[in-house]
């Protein structure tokens, strides 16, 4: 197993991409700290999931958003592992709307939830690995951070600011054995895909983009999440990996 004895921090853990990506660490070893807002009982599922394989799971409630928050799920992971290892920061949303119709309220909650609650979670952790001189750092982000989609100023900006975050901190801390890299997700097919009214009009959209013809699943980026954890990407650092069947080459 990759991820032995490892220790892990997953942000909105409890459905898509966050759900897999715990898993998959799991199943290479990890134990795993998953982080909710509000689907306890979903949370609660995937930590009884990784306990029937052999690892430690603990569930917090957080909204990233706030900078408390996120101390408070750090300190109740580290009293409950002793270290951490592995930081992922998945949790985010989107709230769209043209630029010249949004609202402030829409732009200031998707930056805060997906670029602060970012920061929150480094900045708690980050003093860590780095006296431990060890430590992976994932940060989720988006094709939409690196080429804009329409609709979509606030959550593009926040995806495209997730990538100079992640290649700064790379920088900083690169010098104490810690990496940080980025996965840029296309269309994969979540619980909030799924539930779309324009789910089809999505699909068809972006079948039309992807080389690969197949829509993404979770699995899919926790394959490489967990690739990135590991000592296997030893010497990978400030990149950004996308994982989306060719959907923006």
């Amino acid at each position: 197993m990759l991820l032995e004895g490892k220790n892990a921090i997953v942000t909105g853990g409890s459905q898509g991409i966050g759900t897999a990506a715990s898993l998959e660490l799991a199943e290479e070893g990890a134990n795993v700290c998953l982080t909710y807002r509000r689907h306890a009982d979903e949370a609660r599922t995937v930590a009884d999931q990784i306990e029937k394989m052999g690892c430690k799971a603990i569930c917090v409630a957080c909204d990233i958003a706030v900078f408390a928050e996120a101390e408070a799920a750090v300190k109740a992971a580290v009293d409950a592992f002793g270290r951490i290892d592995i930081l992922v920061n998945n949790a985010g949303m989107n709230w769209d709307g043209v630029c010249w119709k949004m609202s402030e309220e829409q732009w200031d909650r998707v930056i805060a939830v997906n670029l602060k609650g970012y920061f929150n979670f480094t900045r708690q952790v980050a003093p860590l690995l780095k006296n431990q001189k060890y430590g992976k750092i994932i940060n989720v982000t988006s094709i939409n951070g690196m080429r804009g989609k329409f609709g979509q100023t606030n959550y593009s900006a926040s995806k495209a600011g997730i990538i100079g975050y992640t290649k700064a901190v790379a920088k900083e801390l690169g010098a104490f054995g810690v990496n940080v890299n980025a996965v840029a997700p296309g269309l994969i097919e979540t619980a909030m895909l799924k539930d779309s009214e324009a789910r089809d009009k999505i699909i068809d959209l972006a079948m039309g983009e992807m080389a690969l013809k197949r829509i993404g699943q979770p699995e899919d980026l926790a394959s490489v999440i967990a690739f990135l954890a590991s000592d296997k990407a030893r010497h990978i650092t400030g990149d950004v990996i996308k994982v989306d069947g060719g959907q923006y080459i």
